[in-house]
């Protein structure tokens, strides 16, 4: 199935584009463990509007002469307090390596609205999937929001590369590799233009031991319309 829009109407008032992302999501990890070599696993994380809840449990005692009260403490006043802005929006894939743990080895990010609306959570974006790339992690990062006049692959090479001829589209789908060339670090990237009326491509997922596999975003997009009842000319 070609791409479609799905933020705009008709499909916008027809379909909603957060359902379609997290059945996307799912997918893709499926499609992946399928894939993915001997000791790896995929897992989708999907989050919408995050809250920040910590709780703590109360757990029976386990000695027979539970300790006195603890001494109440009250921590000081911060020294220093300004505006900060939590990612509100996670839609991805994780790639594990289960070798001695679950070792996150590389990451797909699908882009939201949220990440391209606001200047603060576009920040956030780009900064989370530069982390990724500095500590050697691949990522494959796929944008099919468009219309907003923002291009984040464009934003995450300047903060990585020396300048480089910029992506000219605002939907897109990108592959990178942080690796070490000869003892040199090194960064590849696969990107492709996206276009409405036109299939998805299929981009290289890079894991630790530098063999790659292959996401397969049109297939995964197919089945993805198909569970959520989407057809090529209209919804439903």
């Amino acid at each position: 199935m070609p791409l479609r829009d799905h933020f705009h109407p008709p499909l916008s008032v027809q379909r909603h584009w957060h359902g379609f992302h997290n059945a996307w999501a799912t997918f893709i990890a499926t499609d992946l463990n399928q894939r993915l070599p001997p000791g790896y696993f995929a897992e989708p994380n999907v989050q919408f509007g995050i809250e920040i809840d910590v709780a703590a449990f109360q757990e029976p005692l386990l000695d027979a002469h539970p300790p006195g009260p603890v001494a109440a403490w009250t921590a000081p006043a911060p020294p220093l307090s300004a505006p900060f802005v939590l990612t509100s929006d996670i839609v991805e894939v994780e790639i594990f390596s289960d070798s001695g743990g679950p070792i996150l080895a590389a990451a797909i990010e699908l882009a939201s609205p949220a990440h391209k609306d606001r200047p603060a959570q576009r920040a956030a974006f780009v900064a989370k999937c530069e982390t990724y790339l500095r500590q050697g992690i691949s990522l494959i990062v796929v944008d099919i929001v468009g219309g907003r006049n923002v291009n984040l692959h464009n934003d995450l090479l300047r903060k990585l590369t020396p300048p480089v001829s910029p992506l000219a589209a605002d939907r897109y789908a990108a592959a990178y590799r942080a690796w070490r060339k000869q003892d040199t670090p090194q960064l590849d990237i696969w990107p492709e233009a996206l276009t409405l009326g036109r299939s998805l491509p299929t981009l290289p997922l890079w894991l630790q031991n530098q063999v790659s596999v292959p996401v397969d975003l049109n297939l995964t997009y197919e089945q993805t319309c198909a569970s959520q009842r989407i057809r090529g000319n209209g919804a439903g």
